[in-house]
């Protein structure tokens, strides 16, 4: 094999932030870092190689060194004091230790031009960092609680994309979206486009129109196991960058 039959077949290493949580297994009762299994599963199935990533505080820049593409992954509300607000009564089970790494790990991936897939929360988390704001309570705002279906529930919201978008271009004008998200984005931050829509009008897709890929989205699509063209994108991105790299 020469060397560029080595360039061809090196996946590249995609970051999964982790989150901690009280896991039993077996007979163990511990506190964990965990992530749900389909982010794994899609990040393999598009060709990278899933690597998690404990909320271990600031992570230096010899890990860095590693990574060809980072997910921000779904879960927990971001504290509502990093946007300057208080508190909603419905914004609960907030994770300090997550934000300090997620928003370090994105803050740092962005000055050392590493692609980002931004799930969900990370979507949330990306609008926070860039200087947006975030609408705490969903269905304070649109009557309705469309946007998830309920506890450990998907529902099945229908997005439109913005033609010309790279959202549209990967995932088509239409997509069937498994969502489970009670905030979302107010003020779009500097920097983002909004590039999808749910049919009430929430930003479902925001991107940027230059600089390193980054692409976030409100809903999962982890949750479908047989569409995995956000993550291909991703991955695609990454191995760019590994190869460029690695020159």
């Amino acid at each position: 094999m020469d060397s560029n039959d080595s360039e061809v077949v090196r996946r590249p290493i995609i970051g999964l932030p982790t989150y901690s949580e009280r896991t039993r297994f077996g007979t163990w009762d511990v506190d964990s870092a965990v992530l749900p299994r389909s982010y794994v599963d899609m990040t393999a199935r598009a060709g990278g190689v899933p690597v998690l990533l404990p909320p271990t505080g600031t992570p230096g820049p010899e890990l860095l060194d590693r990574l060809d593409g980072l997910v921000l992954t779904g879960g927990a509300d971001i504290d509502p004091a990093r946007y300057g607000a208080p508190p909603h009564a419905e914004t609960r089970a907030t994770r300090p230790d997550r934000d300090e790494s997620e928003f370090a790990f994105f803050e740092l991936t962005r000055a050392a031009g590493i692609p980002v897939l931004a799930i969900c929360r990370g979507l949330q988390l990306v609008n926070v960092a860039l200087g947006g704001t975030l609408l705490q309570h969903l269905p304070d705002v649109l009557g309705h609680t469309g946007h998830s279906g309920g506890p450990g529930v998907f529902s099945v919201t229908t997005i439109r994309t913005v033609t010309g978008s790279q959202v549209a271009a990967i995932a088509g004008p239409e997509v069937k979206a498994h969502c489970h998200h009670h905030q979302a984005i107010d003020t779009l931050a500097p920097g983002l486009t909004a590039t999808a829509y749910a049919s009430d009008g929430t930003i479902e897709a925001a991107e940027t129109t230059g600089g390193p890929f980054l692409v976030g989205v409100q809903w999962h699509p982890e949750a479908n196991a047989t569409d995995h063209r956000l993550m291909r994108a991703l991955v695609e991105q990454a191995a760019l960058y590994g190869k460029e790299r690695s020159r």
